[in-house]
């Protein structure tokens, strides 16, 4: 970019009648570096990615190849396999190894995700990865719910107010789940389940479990 502007304005110059060199030379060479200083501003950085929208949005389109738990699966993206981590909510931990165990209805809430998600090719909006490579994403179905939302509206997880509700990005989650412990719907059969994120925690890392 640099080297095509500096030969341009050479051309430029050299056609110029003698008598106008001196004050076309001036602004020519304010050009050249408003030209110069564009093109620094944008060497090295890369174009957007397909589907990336100007706030930091994107979408991910693919077939749901394996369920992991009640809120994490995997998406077939044009060849690549890309883990979603569902956004704004947080279901029960299935058990990692012996250091790591799982929590009462994990397998329960994986089933329910399963039944929503399993085999289906699906458009999700997303907004970020996350510190392990994750996509975390809205995941819309057919009826024009979200799956974020139905893992919520029937017990099979949290709305994720972990941080004070810094993950929170649907503000009908919360009301979804109060619905759902007043109908003592999935995990809120049990009188005072354990959040995710408090096991984690808990027993995870300090084996209080």
């Amino acid at each position: 970019m640099k080297q095509l502007l500096q030969i341009l304005v050479s051309r430029l110059f050299a056609r110029l009648p003698k008598k106008f060199r001196g004050p076309v030379q001036i602004g020519l060479a304010a050009l050249v570096l408003a030209g110069l200083g564009v093109a620094s501003a944008y060497e090295g950085q890369a174009p957007e990615s397909a589907g990336q929208h100007a706030e930091g949005h994107y979408q991910l389109q693919g077939r749901v190849v394996h369920v992991a738990d009640g809120d994490t699966f995997t998406l077939m993206v044009g060849g690549r396999q890309e883990k979603i981590r569902m956004a704004s909510i947080d279901a029960p931990e299935t058990t990692k190894n012996r250091e790591r165990p799982g929590q009462p209805m994990a397998q329960v809430s994986k089933d329910a995700l399963a039944e929503l998600v399993a085999g289906k090719t699906l458009a999700l909006d997303c907004y970020e990865k996350d510190r392990y490579g994750r996509n975390v994403c809205d995941v819309p179905l057919a009826d024009g719910t979200t799956a974020n939302q139905r893992q919520v509206a029937a017990g099979m997880a949290w709305a994720n107010m972990e941080g004070r509700g810094k993950f929170m990005r649907d503000p009908r989650l919360p009301g979804l789940e109060q619905k759902a412990r007043q109908a003592r719907l999935g995990l809120w059969r049990d009188a005072d389940p354990i959040k995710p994120w408090a096991w984690r925690y808990d027993c995870w890392q300090k084996g209080k479990c």
